[in-house]
């Protein structure tokens, strides 16, 4: 592939049609659609399901594309390290998050950094965890900080706080009028639960577990901010971390103490072959004082 294929073919992934990836590129619609025709033929293979007008990606398309985006990626950091090399002292630092730290945490540990360093830039991604360890290993990103534990020999982990859980309930509901919710209670009613991306799920899956209390899911999300939503609008009740909830601050939501609470662990990471800048030991001190 050239590099005009891969990007006609990036660009129909991402809008989902050749008449939006034109338009995307500025191009003829027809010509989008001979240069993946050509490309199919070259590959031998297709690319596309045609379904009702609709380009429909078929799972050899999914796999060229996760390697196109591991092309990009290295792209982003080499015109990043271009960038540094052009501004000389203007430090750039590059900062990955899980989704709950990244709401409230990590922006305000950036903007105590960008006080201090006014000069400085800070590239930040909120992202799953294992997309999290592929860049951190791959040296395509400074620091991260986790509210899931990251596991990779090349990565040093280090504990430097902790998040707890809060009850989020729908205004009105019988749960949220008791002066002490009642737990038993609330774990019997319709859930909403994280699916296996969603950073705290596994810690949170595990302390209902200990409960013993059979589950009744409503609703599947991926994030703490989702289950906040859902909560708020009537869809079941959750049990947030209390870095999501408090960013949410949704009308209709209440927000309730988990008696006996128990606490996991935040973490900040780093690649061991590249320790962390000036800047970056910087932004790892900010937020642990956080």
């Amino acid at each position: 592939m050239n590099l005009r294929q891969i990007e006609v073919f990036r660009a129909v992934m991402t809008t989902g049609s050749t008449t939006n990836a034109a338009k995307l590129l500025h191009v003829s619609q027809p010509g989008v659609s001979r240069l993946i025709r050509h490309l199919e033929i070259r590959l031998g293979v297709a690319l596309f399901e045609r379904r009702n007008g609709r380009l429909v990606p078929t799972p050899e398309a999914r796999t060229l594309q996760g390697a196109i985006d591991q092309v990009y990626r290295g792209v982003q950091h080499v015109q990043n390290v271009s960038a540094h090399l052009r501004f000389g002292g203007h430090e750039t630092l590059r900062v990955l998050s899980s989704a709950n730290t990244g709401l409230q945490l990590v922006p305000r540990a950036t903007a105590a950094l960008l006080a201090e360093f006014a000069h400085s830039k800070v590239f930040f991604e909120s992202l799953p965890t294992r997309e999290i360890v592929q860049l951190l290993v791959a040296e395509e990103a400074d620091v991260a900080i986790s509210s899931a534990p990251l596991d990779h020999p090349v990565l040093q982990v280090r504990e430097i706080g902790h998040w707890t859980l809060l009850c989020a309930l729908p205004q009105g509901h019988a749960l949220a009028a008791a002066p002490v919710l009642d737990l038993d209670l609330a774990l019997r009613e319709r859930l909403i639960v994280y699916s296996p991306e969603a950073p705290q799920s596994r810690a949170i899956d595990a302390w209902i577990e200990q409960r013993g209390i059979a589950r009744q899911v409503a609703v599947e999300v991926r994030s703490g901010y989702a289950a906040c939503a859902m909560a708020a609008s009537g869809a079941g009740i959750a049990f947030v971390d209390d870095m999501s909830a408090r960013a949410h601050r949704a009308e209709g939501l209440v927000l309730r103490d988990v008696p006996d609470a128990p606490r996991f662990p935040i973490f900040s990471v780093v690649n061991q072959n590249r320790p962390p800048s000036r800047l970056g030991q910087r932004f790892l001190d900010l937020v642990a004082a956080a």
